[in-house]
């Protein structure tokens, strides 16, 4: 069956290249449209002609075209992915990250939580919604994914926005559990089945078990995971050569499991961004250094041609899902998914259902329906609980473009410890980013 599949953000190598190659090893989709859209012309260019290169290179049977316009991108999509970001974003990032610091409020990373979170959020909410007002308009009924973070705020928005779309967020952090998972229980991934959820970037394994005999596999894990993760060490050297690493980044990560007795999903930059605690632990040498090798492979070695070749190689297998849950759309497989960020619908009992909550899901022609996380943890869950407040005045900060409720949303922060420096900071990223927060009123 052909489908039209539009990709926007496709300018950026790390995304658009992997998308594209994804989907050229697809049997289901053979046939289908692939629409690049982008608001970097240069780099639509650049990803539109690796693209047509390496088509026709394996022979497939795809058409591949870039739009400027995204009325006209969206034009009978059937499928759309979202993967953008404010430019300058690197820079941006900085002062997410460094501005806070200025004023005292220890965040140990500015991405998705704290109040770097926040501003990134505030900038970057804006023109998904406008994004999802085209589609809304142009083709309701397609079925849209969203890569870019901060991922339970920008998907809160939207389902408040527009409750009727068919919105569904996706992160490859649950990638990880396919790497530690199998050493740590002796035993191939195939023979591994497990359940997890929370908040994105803030979730933890709830069961595993062994396919075999059913066998539950938890009290290995809790009692092997400690002294597994402390032997972590970072490459710094081969990280490089790799361009990407598990690393370490293990101080917050190891407190939860030793704390709560769950094992985390990802590692401390990011679960590290909703704790006010978290800085006096943090790796934070990991931390930097993930960081720095990230901005340097964004802004020069994804763009490479030996890249290209990373990429579009067809014995390589793509850390990402996106295909394999449109796939399983196209032909109504039932297939059960690791993690898809949803609205919550009692699948975590703790957690209002108002905000979007990342669990595993059974996706199908009937879209993605997300499996209830029956005991799920009341100790963990205490930490997501924090969250709420935080995102729902984010999302009302925005549509109602309001600078009194942006500082709450702020002061609500579990990581924002002084009222004074907290307003001080608001004022001062609205007047550095007002390209961007200048909306606020």
């Amino acid at each position: 069956m052909s489908e039209k599949i539009v990709l926007i953000g496709a300018g950026s190598a790390n995304f658009g290249l992997e998308a594209v190659s994804d989907i050229f090893k697809s049997k289901s989709l053979i046939g289908s449209e692939i629409v690049l859209h982008d608001t970097n012309i240069k780099a639509l260019k650049e990803t539109q002609d690796v693209a047509e290169k390496f088509k026709s290179e394996w022979g497939v049977n795809f058409t591949v075209t870039s739009k400027e316009n995204r009325e006209e991108a969206l034009k009978n999509a059937t499928f759309v992915v979202i993967s953008i970001e404010v430019s300058p974003r690197f820079e941006l990032w900085d002062e997410d990250w460094k501005f806070p610091q200025q004023f005292g409020i220890k965040q140990i990373y500015a991405e998705n939580g704290g109040p770097g979170g926040l501003f990134h959020s505030l900038r970057i909410i804006p023109p998904i919604l406008k994004i999802c007002e085209d589609i809304n308009k142009i083709c309701p009924e397609a079925t849209v994914f969203n890569f870019s973070n901060p991922m339970q705020r920008i998907c809160h928005a939207v389902n408040v926005k527009f409750p009727k779309m068919k919105f569904i967020g996706l992160c490859h952090a649950i990638a990880e559990m396919e790497r530690d998972l199998p050493e740590l229980l002796q035993t191939d991934f195939s023979n591994i089945e497990y359940r997890a959820g929370g908040l994105n970037h803030i979730s933890i394994l709830t069961e595993v078990r062994f396919k075999d005999t059913q066998k539950d596999a938890y009290p290995i894990i809790r009692e092997k995971a400690l002294e597994y993760y402390k032997n972590y060490v970072i490459d710094f050297e081969k990280m490089n050569e790799q361009l990407t690493s598990p690393g370490a980044e293990r101080g917050i990560f190891l407190k939860l499991l030793e704390t709560y007795n769950y094992l985390p999903i990802t590692t401390d930059s990011h679960l590290g961004e909703y704790l006010p605690w978290a800085h006096s632990i943090a790796d934070h040498k990991a931390i930097l250094h993930f960081y720095k090798s990230y901005k340097e492979n964004c802004m020069t070695v994804y763009r490479s041609k030996e890249m290209h070749s990373f990429y579009f190689d067809r014995e390589r297998k793509s850390k990402e899902r996106l295909v394999e849950l449109m796939e399983a759309i196209v032909e109504d497989k039932q297939m059960e998914e690791a993690a898809v960020n949803i609205l919550n619908n009692n699948f975590i009992k703790q957690i209002p259902n108002d905000i979007v909550v990342e669990v595993p899901a059974i996706v199908g022609k009937d879209g993605i329906k997300g499996i209830k996380l029956d005991n799920y943890p009341d100790n963990f869950a205490s930490i997501l609980v924090n969250q709420v407040g935080t995102i729902r005045l984010t999302t009302q900060a925005v549509l109602e473009e309001s600078k009194e409720v942006a500082f709450q949303a702020l002061l609500s922060d579990p990581v924002v410890d002084n009222y004074n420096s907290a307003k001080d900071l608001l004022d001062t990223m609205i007047y550095f980013q007002k390209d961007h927060l200048g909306y606020l009123k």
